[in-house]
This record gives structure tokens, C-alpha cells and sequence, in this order.
């Protein structure tokens, strides 16, 4: 009479044990013999991990002229400032149109490659053409309250339009919202990360090599020369790199210094860096002949270095931010941290 009952029982522990094997085998992935039930619960995993990635949308986007609503994940960018056309490329989306450079230049700059090769250049910058921009059929357009304040209502009827307030010292912010509005905000956060930790590994190797130097940004332009500040796109790439500058030029709330040449000795620091904007050649030309120049510190020294407008000032862009880490890489002969 007990023996069905203790067969049932055996029968019972033997399924437990292979169920237990089973179990203890699906977790070890450390051989060729992984099972096929693990290698089906790692994939799950990895789905899971993809899913929780994907941008959720429609999502509703608060802005510096209000809030808007993308139903979609945005395949058809506009972008309507030069340093906004860079956030996007930044977070690897192409573009249908945009204005690519600043003032009198015009196209896109070369660096950024295929993102823009079907790109259409909608600009000028003051006036962009926004037929030409209706036409591309757009499903986002972004812009800057600073560019295009006036032409918000006519932009919002075109396409979901996502407006930051100005450009230059907002450049990370700036990018965050441009994440934001194509669905890529982790993608932000982790490039901003990756470049604020390489640009402290080669501020502080400078800073170790040189004896932690002071160091000035000198713009030649159309008009009044330019110190450049802390405030500044470049100036902020050089406060991330903890690089010090000269007491005249720690104002955290002043954009620049404008200096004529009798006041060239404001722009002397343990080395210059200078860049010479479009109609600026023949300023930069005087200064560098007047006796008052001959006379800084920098020059003396050999501490004097001429670099890209195009990277350091034009750009405002996490590219350009990355190129100066480049350039002190190299000048300083440093570790550049990539």
C-alpha cells in the first residue's frame, strides 16, 4: 500500500533536482555549454535593456518660448543657428536643413561630414528662408530666442518648433534641450560627462607641465579688439580644464573685454591665445607690429599661439570644445586624454 506513494515521492525529487539543475545551469554562461534557456533569458535581458533606451514619445518639450508638443520622434531637423546644427550632429542626427555658419561665411564646415551632406542651407542667419524650410517638410525646428525672437509664430506653423534662449555660454544646456527634443537626453548627458572628464585630465596635466599657467583669448574682428571671458564658449572649455586666467579677466558675469592698442598690455598673460575672425586681418596686423605687443610677457616667452576661429569661437559646439582639448594636448605636448 506505501509503495505508490513513495514512488509518486521519488518521482517528485528527481523532477525538483532536474529543475534545480536546470535552474543552476541557466545561470552559468561561463562555457561553450551554456544552454539555450540562458542564452534565451540574455536576450530577453538585452531587449529589456533596448526597450527602457527608446525614446518615449509624444513627449511635450518646455523651451524658452513656452512648451511644445512632438508627437514623434523627430526624423526631419531643421536647425537654425550654426552651434544648434552641431548639437544635433553631436547626438547623431542627420539634418534636412540648417544654417551652418555664422555672419558672412555660408555652407556647412567640412567636419561635419555626412551629417549634412543632404543638409539645404535655409540661411542667411539674420533671415532664414522660410519657404525653403517649409518645403523640406521639417518635423522639428529648432532655433534660438536671441536669432529668430520674431519669426517663433511663423516657425510653430511650419512644424513643432523648440526655441533656447541664446547660444555661446548655454552651449551645454543647449544641448541637453536639443536631446530632449529628439528623444536622445541620455545620449547628452553621457557625451557632456565623457568631455568634462577629459577636458580635467588635460587641464591638470597642463597645469602639472606648465606650472599652473594663466592664460589669455585674444579675437581679432571687424571692430574692436576682443579678450575673451569666462562667460564665453571658449572660456568655458578653459574653467572645465580648471586653466587659470589673468585677474583682469575673472569677471564670471562679463562676455569680453574690448581693447584698443594702447591697451594691449590688458590681453598679456603667461600665454595667448590668439584667433582672427573674418575682416579682422588687418587689425590683428597692427597689433602685432605695435612695440606694445612686442612688449608682452607671452610674446617674449614664445608663449603666443594662433588658433582656429572657426573651432574656438564660431563652433560653440561640443566638437569645437574637444578641439580645443586637442590644441593645448599638442602645444603643451600632453597627454590628450581620448
Amino acid at each position: 500500500m506505501r509503495t505508490e506513494p513513495r514512488r509518486r515521492r521519488s518521482r517528485l525529487a528527481a523532477a525538483a533536482v532536474a529543475i534545480a539543475l536546470a535552474v543552476g545551469l541557466a545561470g552559468c554562461g561561463d562555457d561553450e555549454g551554456d544552454s539555450a534557456g540562458g542564452a534565451a533569458a540574455t536576450s530577453a535581458a538585452a531587449d529589456a535593456s533596448a526597450s527602457a533606451s527608446v525614446a518615449v514619445f509624444p513627449r511635450t518639450i518646455t523651451h524658452d518660448k513656452g512648451s511644445t508638443e512632438i508627437k514623434a520622434q523627430p526624423k526631419r531637423i531643421v536647425a537654425l543657428d550654426n552651434s544648434l546644427v552641431e548639437a544635433v550632429v553631436a547626438l547623431d542626427h542627420p539634418l534636412v536643413g540648417g544654417i551652418g555658419s555664422y555672419r558672412d561665411q555660408s555652407g556647412f564646415p567640412d567636419y561635419l561630414g555626412d551629417a549634412v551632406k543632404d543638409a539645404k542651407d535655409v540661411g542667411p542667419l539674420a533671415s532664414p528662408n522660410l519657404e525653403a524650410i517649409a518645403a523640406l517638410k521639417p518635423d522639428l525646428i529648432i532655433s534660438a530666442t536671441v536669432r529668430h525672437d520674431d519669426k517663433y509664430d511663423q516657425l510653430s506653423k511650419i512644424a513643432p518648433t523648440v526655441f533656447v534662449k541664446t547660444t555661446g555660454p548655454t552651449w551645454k544646456d543647449n544641448l541637453r534641450l536639443v536631446g530632449q527634443a529628439i528623444g536622445e537626453e541620455q545620449k547628452a548627458d553621457q557625451k557632456l560627462a565623457a568631455y568634462e572628464a577629459r577636458a580635467k585630465k588635460v587641464g591638470d596635466a597642463v597645469n602639472a607641465k606648465a606650472g599652473n599657467p594663466t592664460v589669455s583669448i585674444v579675437r581679432f574682428v571687424d571692430g574692436p579688439t576682443r579678450i575673451y571671458l569666462p562667460k564665453t564658449f571658449s572660456g568655458i572649455v578653459l574653467a572645465d580644464m580648471g586653466i587659470a586666467r589673468p585677474e583682469n579677466q575673472r569677471d564670471p558675469e562679463k562676455f569680453n573685454i574690448e581693447i584698443s592698442e594702447e591697451q594691449i598690455e590688458q590681453a598679456d598673460a603667461d600665454y595667448v591665445f590668439v584667433t582672427t575672425f573674418s575682416g579682422g586681418a588687418d587689425r590683428r596686423a597692427k597689433f602685432l607690429a605695435n612695440p606694445l605687443w612686442q612688449r608682452l610677457n607671452a610674446v617674449a616667452n614664445g608663449h603666443v599661439h594662433e588658433v582656429e576661429d572657426e573651432m574656438w569661437m564660431t563652433s560653440v559646439s561640443l566638437h569645437g570644445a574637444h578641439v580645443i582639448l586637442d590644441d593645448f594636448a599638442r602645444l603643451f605636448a600632453v597627454d590628450a586624454a581620448k
